[in-house]
């Protein structure tokens, strides 16, 4: 496997005004956004990922003897990619990034927006007229043309309810192009939330998707009051002492209700410390169940002396970094977890979250501690100076 690529968009693409303008707003073709040598992986090896039982895939079939659309979920096996037709269908392989750590640069040019939106690098292998169906996603989505051409038809005056029963794919029933676009390789298109599209292999194609995850309010509100409960005193419980005895046993009275209200409003705000904490938290919570350790980690002098011979940190594609400063020490989120630090670490800070590798003697000593932490966590490996 081996590919050229510009690690940032040409030069006449403007990340501020893309933000100001497109970011969740309108769908944006860029050509040429990519430069390739070659395809940065080829079919064999994305069907050899959906063969893994630890790797999501799925292939989708618009004609099946089951009905005009057709789901399979992996993992697959040689004999199921023997069966299947000629054309008309469309292998989906989800994280990818996480399972092939070298293809981390496709995510690259699109770090000015927080790694903590990113969702997952997911790539489609599609052969002649291969398609997943007109549908719309709750997400953005930066859409990478990788090899072959594929065409996109979008439209912004579809209903996202009006949708194929019996298939667990959210395919829309009726669906007229409002625009159409062949992609070609290095190709891109940016689609907002909710735009409806329709890619169609022209040809055996390849295609990247950069998705960038947007939590619903009722996930974020589950979390938090899940947050706070945890923090509640099991044995703190309703009282009404001193309550008048009452005429009518049925009734709720005015003053019972206040005193519910009073437990919900005294309880359903975090102070600014501890909301930052959850919040760095739970956008910092990886994406399904990372693998075991396969190797027994280091002691810390042994550690600390592979960084300081120059080995290399490399951040886990399963793990999940972020960062907050609140002016007076810098918290460190990674995995759920939080280390609180004193603010003149922010540069190691930084340096570790800006960069999927990092040589390890650009530590400050007093980081070392932290690092060896996260690499008992194995949120970091150790890698040979290359």
């Amino acid at each position: 496997m081996s590919a050229t690529v510009r690690q940032t968009l040409p030069g006449g693409f403007d990340s501020a005004r893309f933000m100001a303008e497109y970011w969740q707003r309108k769908p944006l073709l860029l050509r040429n956004a990519f430069s390739f040598a070659e395809p940065p992986l080829d079919r064999h090896e994305l069907a050899g990922l959906a063969c893994d039982d630890e790797v999501n895939s799925r292939i989708v079939q618009e004609h099946h003897a089951d009905g005009p659309w057709h789901l399979d979920y992996g993992p697959f096996d040689a004999d199921h990619f023997a069966a299947l037709p000629a054309t008309h269908w469309t292998l989906l392989v989800s994280d990818v990034e996480k399972h092939l750590p070298e293809l981390r640069f496709l995510l690259e040019p699109f770090r000015f927006i927080p790694d903590w939106r990113i969702d997952d690098l997911m790539i489609s292998y599609a052969v002649d007229s291969g398609s997943v169906g007109p549908h719309t996603d709750e997400y953005d989505v930066f859409l990478i043309q990788l090899e072959g051409v594929r065409e996109w038809q979008i439209s912004t005056q579809v209903d996202h309810d009006d949708i194929i029963d019996g298939i667990d794919l959210r395919i829309l029933k009726h669906f007229e192009p409002e625009q159409t676009w062949q992609l070609e390789p290095g190709d891109m298109l940016y689609l907002p939330p909710r735009v409806a599209h329709h890619g169609i292999a022209r040809g055996d194609c390849m295609t990247a998707s950069v998705g960038f995850r947007a939590p619903s309010h009722r996930e974020i509100l589950q979390d938090y009051l899940d947050e706070i409960i945890l923090r509640i005193p099991e044995d703190l419980r309703y009282g009404d002492a001193g309550s008048p005895p009452l005429p009518h046993p049925g009734e709720i009275p005015a003053r019972a209700v206040a005193r519910f209200r009073r437990i919900i409003t005294e309880h359903i705000t975090l102070d600014d410390a501890a909301f930052s904490d959850w919040l760095g938290r739970y956008l910092s919570e990886p994406k399904g169940e990372p693998p075991l350790p396969t190797e027994p980690a280091l002691e810390a002098d042994v550690f600390r002396a592979a960084l300081a011979a120059g080995q290399r940190i490399i951040r886990n594609p399963h793990s999940r970094f972020a960062w907050h400063d609140n002016g007076e020490a810098v918290t460190l989120f990674v995995d759920r977890q939080s280390w609180t630090l004193p603010r003149r670490l922010l540069p190691d800070v930084q340096r570790l979250t800006d960069a999927f590798e990092i040589p390890g003697d650009q530590f400050s000593a007093e980081f070392l501690d932290t690092l060896h932490r996260l690499y008992r966590h194995d949120a970091i490996w150790l890698d040979e100076p290359g």
